[in-house]
């Protein structure tokens, strides 16, 4: 059958359809147990989270399902350049940015750039909750990380967006290896060259891996439908993760507008920015992302996006939806579900119709 693959027997799982972990509040339990109780893996974006904030997620997610599922975290979570940042340098970001504040009528934040570190101690409550899977962004854990979750029968996925990440994360162990297209939406997780040296796209980084690596492959970016999925496993992968498509549903955390802005025209202009974040990501083009360049500098993540947070938030309150960040993927003008049960539904329907 179509939907038995190295993936499938690896987890345990009945189709080869991971959800993406978004980060950022836009995870949440409902979501998650929806695929994986129709037989995907659901999954945690918890890098934004303390400790205890992932035990709680994880108390709610084992009401909801008992079947496998993923957290996910990020190996660098905080810009090395942060470190002895000039305050200096803050304030000539800050008042780059001050126009959009002023337009708001909001003040602008105070942000310091003494931001520690939480992976270490997450990692702590991953190996507590013995998830499925472990699943990683922006490098690799050390050794002693990755021998712990082997001796706790936890999976390891690492998300590679060349052929040599992909190779790194194969000496090192990961269980699986996420190739992660530059049509995705959300932020690039590259972690041997910077991000914009990185920008190989899905079904070409499958085959490269596919050529050289023996892990099992799991292909990202760029796919929402029963077609993805069928390009994306006639090219060697062995299962695929979709983020956009999930975001857009209301089982989702993101916002009501959001998600309606998924759903429109807006969705078919999407551009890679760090303006926002500080770290390259996809995102639907916002006045921001077109006013400040890639070559000018902004502040170091998650520097960058805690400057940004409160206007964000007055950006929505007043109906400034150009100067919102909405992430999408590249296949955000083909999303055609709101809910996350028919999604799966409709794409295990399409794909089997495809490779029947």
């Amino acid at each position: 059958m179509w939907y038995t693959t190295k993936i499938t027997q690896l987890l345990g799982i009945q189709y080869p359809i991971l959800l993406g972990p978004m980060g950022g509040g836009f995870s949440t339990a409902g979501l998650l147990a929806a695929v994986s109780n129709a037989g995907g893996v659901g999954a945690f974006g918890a890098y934004t989270l303390t400790p205890a904030e992932i035990l709680a997620a994880a108390e709610d997610i084992n009401t909801k399902t008992k079947r496998p599922y993923n957290i996910n975290l990020w190996v660098n979570d905080v810009d090395e350049r942060l470190q002895n940042y000039p305050q200096q340098k803050i304030e000539q970001v800050k008042a780059l940015f001050k126009p959009y504040f002023d337009e708001l009528g909001i003040p602008m934040p105070e942000v310091s750039a003494n931001i520690p570190s939480r992976f270490e101690a997450q990692v702590e409550v991953i190996f507590k909750i013995r998830p499925a899977v472990f699943s990683f962004i922006f490098g690799i854990p050390s050794k002693e990380i990755l021998h712990e979750c082997r001796r706790l029968n936890i999976k390891t996925v690492g998300s590679a967006t060349t052929l040599d990440e992909g190779l790194a994360l194969e000496e090192a162990g990961a269980d699986a290896v996420i190739a992660a297209g530059f049509e995705g939406g959300g932020h690039r997780p590259s972690f041997l060259q910077p991000a914009v040296d990185s920008l190989t796209g899905t079904f070409a980084l499958v085959q490269q891996l596919k050529r050289k690596i023996s892990k099992p492959i799991i292909a990202a970016g760029g796919i929402v439908d029963g077609n993805g999925i069928a390009a994306a496993l006639t090219l060697g992968a062995d299962a695929v993760q979709i983020g956009t498509a999930f975001l857009a549903c209301e089982e989702s955390g993101a916002t009501a507008l959001h998600r309606q802005t998924l759903f429109s025209d807006r969705a078919k202009y999407t551009v890679l920015t760090k303006s926002l974040t500080g770290r390259l990501g996809r995102t639907i083009r916002t006045r921001i992302s077109e006013d400040v360049k890639y070559e000018t500098e902004v502040l170091p993540f998650p520097l960058q996006t805690r400057l940004l947070s409160s206007l964000r938030t007055a950006a929505i309150a007043q109906g400034k939806a150009e100067l919102v960040n909405f992430w999408c993927g590249q296949g955000g003008p083909y999303l055609k579900h709101t809910k996350a049960g028919e999604l799966m539904e409709s794409l295990i329907r399409e794909t089997g119709q495809l490779l029947k």
